[in-house]
C-alpha cells in the first residue's frame, strides 16, 4: 500500500485507518472492474456472476467504511451530514 510516511513511526490506530482506508479503494477498483466487465460480456451467465462478484464487493466496501465511520470522528461527522439527505448535491458540503 502505498506510504507517505514510515509505517514504524505511525501510531497503531493510524496505521490500522489507512490499511481500511486502502483496502476500502480496492474494494472500489474491484466493484469497477466488475461492473465493466458484466457490461462489456454478451454471455449472460457470465454477466450474472460478475454481476454477483460486483455485489459481494460493495458489501466489502460498506463494511469498510462502517469500520471507518466507527473509528474516524471527523469522517463519522461529515457521513452523518451528508448521506441520506434530502437536500439537493449542490446544498451538501462546506
Amino acid at each position: 500500500m502505498p506510504r507517505f510516511e514510515v509505517s514504524e513511526n505511525l501510531s497503531k490506530k493510524i496505521n490500522d485507518l489507512s490499511r481500511a482506508r486502502q483496502s476500502l479503494i480496492e474494494e472500489m477498483e474491484a466493484i469497477m472492474f466488475y461492473d465493466e466487465r458484466a457490461d462489456a460480456t454478451e454471455n449472460e451467465e457470465l454477466r450474472s456472476v460478475m454481476v454477483h462478484n460486483r455485489d459481494d464487493e460493495k458489501e466489502h466496501f460498506s463494511l469498510l467504511l462502517e469500520f471507518l465511520r466507527r473509528n474516524d470522528p471527523e469522517l463519522d461527522k461529515e457521513l452523518r451530514e451528508i448521506l441520506f439527505s434530502k437536500k439537493k448535491m449542490q446544498e451538501l458540503g462546506d
